[in-house]
């Protein structure tokens, strides 16, 4: 079942606290979530807040050359975080084991998901962030699949 996305508008990286809880809120019982967006739109920043309210304490980074880090969250729950930027075909995500990682239970949060399409799981949070030319951010957030 697909929902109709979430808009949310924000200029200040002091909103992302609140767009991270409600994102949370939102799609607490969806694994897997898929970043797109332009090179500079804020992906990385946004996974950064949501890691944060999610009680991650470590730094948290794109994980460009590694396509993949794991977070560990104060409730010893797991996040883990890909960037498929570099990927040159989808055998490289399915050599690192993507789908046991979408498979966990735990957090996806994924970068570039373009990169590795017929990867994606039947069900997911779908993030689609757009920067404007006043600076303002646009974040759309859809469910897609899954039942309700």
């Amino acid at each position: 079942m697909n929902t109709a996305p979430t808009i949310f508008r924000f200029k200040d990286i002091k909103d992302l606290a609140d767009v991270s809880r409600e994102l949370l809120r939102l799609g607490k019982n969806i694994p897997v979530w898929l970043f797109e967006g332009h090179m500079g739109a804020g992906k990385t920043t946004l996974i950064k807040s949501l890691c944060e309210t999610l009680g991650v304490t470590s730094s948290v980074h794109s994980p460009t050359f590694a396509l993949v880090n794991e977070y560990i969250c104060t409730d010893k729950s797991i996040v883990y975080h890909f960037d498929f930027y570099r990927i040159k075909d989808e055998t490289e995500a399915l050599d690192m084991g993507v789908e046991e990682y979408f498979d966990s239970g735990s957090f996806c949060f994924v970068e570039w998901p373009g990169k590795i399409e017929s990867l994606w799981p039947l069900h997911y949070l779908l993030l689609n962030l757009n920067l404007e030319e006043n600076g303002e951010r646009i974040l759309s957030a859809e469910e897609i699949g899954g039942t309700k």
